[in-house]
């Protein structure tokens, strides 16, 4: 593609480097500099880590031929100044791959929690009624029976519209994608108008970025105010909103009458009806503006029942039966380390969930609590290089719902795992000031109290061999990850993995 035809639609502020005649050919775009090739367009975008502008050398040198960036740089390719280079550079992406967004039928799915399960079950339900679906989202992106590994949530604009491409050209039909927060304030869904948009719901989380509670919710409203096709005639009915949740009554009253609300608890569009919940699932039936859809599923708790009126709601937006909704819900089993329950625990009934903030955390743990006839045990731990105002915050939810309590690591990152564990004791200390020892729990705990295991093997070892015949232990933070991150270094570790490994020597002893 020539330079000319692709730049044609930017906002250009200046252009210098090069004689106005020439137009070189376009073979690539690229925002890391390691990664350009001769005939490349690199666009320096700012980083939370570092400036692109800092290596807009090192790409002419490597052969780029232009060079989008916001500040004026003498080097010897075209030079084009833009105000927002990360804007630009979904424009270009979304050029260079032919628009990839407007061929398929997009689903965005936003909110705190729940969105991976949310896009689980409407894949499910699309392949029941015939669609061939595509998803983009945190465990991985998936089409045409491929998954590959995602490294972030929403992919940058300039991968994103490469995977719609790719999508497009094997044949899917429908995309149902996680949009972030960070996405949306970061430009990489530009170019994409969504059909139907979902909010699942609001609570504390990435506080390092938006600063607070009200920024973050400004964020996630770009994805009805700015991305969201307006309703026709054929379509209504654009937007799904949770109205459980108060920021999605807010919503849903901006929205008026092209959206649908989703409730538990509150009066909506589409409630359930004689729900039975149980550690074996949820079933009963869905009221909704198109009748009654009765299902069965292996879902477990009720922030799970939200999501599944969350994904009827988008399903009946897109015109999809009722038969189809049922069975596609029906037939969603264990998502990927979300409440993903480890069989072999038998009688002690195991689970890891992948709630690493402080709703989602609490969302696991009541789930939990509602259905366990005996005691519960939670292990968890936060992240580093992330928001260290939720750590106390989750400590005082995983100590005060829980019977037992075990802090341990995360993904520590570039801190000291004792100074985050530190900290998320402050919040256990605040209800629950009993620290137990582990040979404590080997002779049986009565009272609540709480462990500190900084060892992550050790602390999960600990917490099931704690754990007796009608227990519940929940595993939280890591989900369907398989690493840790340590002081840069990047090891295997697998809650599921490492569960499964002390059961089975836990078995062998005969324990």
């Amino acid at each position: 593609m020539k330079l000319s035809l692709l730049t044609d639609q930017l906002c250009v502020e200046a252009t210098a480097g090069a004689h106005p005649s020439v137009d070189p050919d376009v073979t690539a775009i690229c925002y890391d500099s390691r990664k350009v090739t001769p005939g490349a367009v690199f666009v320096a975008i700012e980083g939370f880590a570092a400036d692109g502008h800092r290596f807009i050398p090192d790409a002419v040198k490597q052969g780029a031929v232009a060079v989008i960036c916001r500040t004026p740089v003498a080097v010897d390719a075209v030079v084009i100044r833009v105000a927002d280079p990360r804007a630009a550079l979904a424009q270009l992406s979304c050029r260079y791959y032919g628009q990839p967004a407007d061929r398929l039928t997009l689903v965005g799915v936003t909110g705190t929690s729940g969105k991976t399960t949310v896009t689980y079950l409407l894949e499910k339900i699309l392949e029941k009624a015939g669609h061939r679906p595509g998803v983009v989202g945190t465990i991985n992106y998936r089409y045409a029976g491929q998954a590959f590994t995602n490294p972030v949530t929403t992919p940058e604009s300039l991968e994103l519209q490469e995977i719609l491409r790719q999508m497009t050209d094997s044949g899917t039909t429908h995309v149902v994608m996680e949009v972030s927060s960070h996405s949306l304030d970061l430009h990489r869904v530009d170019g994409c108008q969504y059909d139907v948009a979902v909010f699942t719901n609001l609570s504390h989380d990435h506080l390092d970025l938006h600063g607070t509670m009200d920024r973050y919710w400004s964020s996630k409203k770009k994805l009805f105010s700015d991305y969201l096709k307006p309703a026709d005639n054929g379509n209504p009915v654009r937007a799904v909103v949770n109205t459980d949740d108060p920021r999605g009554r807010e919503l849903a009253a901006a929205l008026g009458t092209m959206v649908l609300r989703t409730a538990v608890y509150e009066d909506g569009d589409i409630v359930p009806l004689g729900v039975v919940r149980d550690l074996a699932g949820i079933r009963g039936s869905i009221a909704t503006t198109h009748g009654t859809i009765s299902f069965d599923s292996p879902l477990v708790g009720d922030f799970n029942l939200e999501n599944i009126l969350s994904a009827a709601g988008a399903a009946l937006a897109l015109g999809i039966p009722t038969a189809a909704i049922a069975a596609g819900i029906d037939t969603t089993g264990c998502v990927p380390g979300r409440l993903e329950r480890i069989p072999e625990g038998g009688e002690r009934y195991i689970f890891v969930d992948y709630s690493h903030k402080p709703g989602a955390l609490e969302n696991a743990i009541s789930a939990l609590r509602a259905l366990t006839a005996g005691r519960l045990i939670t292990v968890f731990g936060c992240g580093g290089d992330r928001d260290r105002s939720k750590r106390p915050v989750m400590g005082e939810i995983a100590a005060r719902l829980s019977d037992l309590t075990v802090v341990t690591s995360d993904n520590p990152r570039s801190e000291d795992p004792l100074t985050i564990i530190a900290q998320v004791e402050s919040g256990v200390r605040e209800i629950c000031p009993r620290r137990l020892s582990a040979d404590a729990l080997t002779t049986g705990w009565q009272k609540k109290g709480y462990l500190v295991e900084p060892d992550r093997r050790a602390a999960i070892a600990s917490a099931i061999a704690a754990a007796h015949a009608g227990d519940a232990v929940l595993i939280a933070g890591k989900g369907h990850e398989t690493y840790q991150i340590l002081a840069g270094e990047t090891i295997h570790f697998d809650d599921r993995e490492v569960a499964r490994q002390v059961l089975a020597a836990m078995n062998e002893a005969g324990a």
